[in-house]
């Protein structure tokens, strides 16, 4: 039997809010929260359900879609192990996975209160791409024990989606989980966040007449989206890049850096910059928040003419949009209410709808390549200062980024159909 993953309310059930009344979930007063609340109201009972795909009407489809007929399904599977992406969900259903150890800008709150961050995450994956995707909160933060939950799991699914694990241990993890495994592995507060930047920093260098290598970009933040983006700058052909953490940028000369930075030192900074976040702004063309905190306005006055400053900490920018219209020629944040809105829903549906299309066996570094050109060839010719990325809603997008990686998974050889 099949069965979908949906969005169990419709535009007339204002979110079910009073269907179901628990004793928890209450203010001080005894008001239930989503009697005042409209977020709430939403919440209530969930985000998500599963529904059948195949009719069980009468003795005749109960016998087709469980015992006895589903037993001939199961012998040829296990005569023909692929069969299973033919005759389960496993080819069109992704894990999304945490341990609730970096849940949105919240931080360590656990895996009962990251539950509606990934059902939010499971509905886009649904909405924006028809990938079905389920919820995974696992009340572990040790490494082997995730990646051993994670393995144990997995043939149950097409793919897997981290989520929300903190730095440095989503690095290890997701590695592991990609060498132990034959179905694409996703960290998407990494890649995720590189592929929607690259792709709005190419239309960028594009409107201002450059090329991302004549660009020398400043990223602060040094976790699981630095870190990532850093690398993903460089692949696509960056002019240079260098990374600031808390303590400054980056750099060799250092000697509290962990290993991941430690690698980072040895990949980055070219021109060789020591200090702070600030000095190394100062000649800059790009700036690439992925860390909060605020940078002073003298710093972003100090970047080069025609600079980009992509702003993207939530809810506040780390450069507020008025301060950064003042000296750069584009300027992006993680907000939906500016204009440029780097937003990851705009790369991982399609990006996985794309793999598990072509039973791809990982994502690759010209997959999400190919995903950055996809969504930026959106643009096209209507490319301008306050309109560099497309709209998540634009329906454009998750075809033309579905098309851009199951071609690119068949040119790199990761394909299997």
């Amino acid at each position: 039997m099949a069965a979908e993953i949906v969005n169990p309310r419709s535009d007339s059930d204002t979110a079910g809010a009073t269907r179901v009344q628990g004793s928890a979930g209450h203010e001080a007063g005894g008001e239930p929260l989503d009697s005042f609340d409209p977020v709430f109201a939403l919440h209530r009972g969930g985000k998500m359900a599963v529904q059948a795909t195949v009719p069980v009407r009468d003795k005749d489809d109960l016998s087709l879609a469980y015992t006895p007929g589903v037993a001939r399904v199961c012998s040829a599977i296990a005569e023909q192990p692929d069969l299973v992406h033919d005759y389960t969900w496993k080819s069109q259903v992704v894990a999304v996975v945490t341990d609730g150890t970096a849940v949105l800008g919240l931080g360590d709150i656990g895996p009962e209160a990251s539950l509606p961050v990934m059902e939010g995450k499971a509905i886009l994956f649904k909405q924006f791409a028809g990938v079905d995707a389920v919820p995974i909160a696992l009340a572990t933060k040790d490494t082997d024990e995730i990646i051993e939950t994670v393995v144990r799991l997995a043939p149950s699914f097409g793919g897997v989606n981290l989520e929300d694990i903190s730095a440095p241990r989503c690095f290890e993890i997701e590695r592991r989980l990609q060498e132990a495994l034959d179905i694409p592995v996703f960290h998407d507060d990494q890649h995720g966040t590189a592929v929607v930047t690259l792709a709005a920093l190419r239309n960028a260098a594009k409107l201002t007449g450059r090329t991302l290598g004549d660009l020398r970009a400043v990223i602060s933040g040094a976790g699981a989206a630095g870190v990532a983006i850093s690398k993903f700058l460089l692949e696509a052909g960056i002019g240079d890049v260098a990374v600031a953490d808390r303590k400054g940028v980056v750099s060799r000369d250092r000697d509290d850096l962990n290993p991941v930075k430690r690698e980072l030192a040895e990949i980055t900074n070219r021109a060789g910059l020591s200090g702070s976040l600030e000095a190394a702004l100062a000649g800059a063309d790009v700036f690439i928040g992925v860390s909060g905190g605020t940078v002073p306005e003298a710093a972003v006055a100090s970047m080069a003419p025609r600079s980009f400053v992509f702003a993207m900490a939530n809810p506040e920018p780390e450069v507020h949009p008025t301060v950064a219209h003042k000296y750069a020629a584009v300027v992006a944040t993680g907000r939906s209410d500016f204009p440029n809105q780097i937003n990851n829903v705009l790369a991982f549906p399609g990006i996985f709808a794309g793999a598990l299309q072509v039973r791809a066996a990982r994502i690759t570094e010209g997959m999400k390549i190919a995903a950055a050109d996809a969504l930026a060839e959106v643009v096209g010719d209507d490319l301008a200062a306050d309109y560099v990325i497309p709209s998540p809603f634009d329906e454009r997008v998750a075809p033309a980024v579905t098309a851009a990686v199951a071609a690119a998974a068949r040119a790199e050889g990761v394909a299997r159909r």
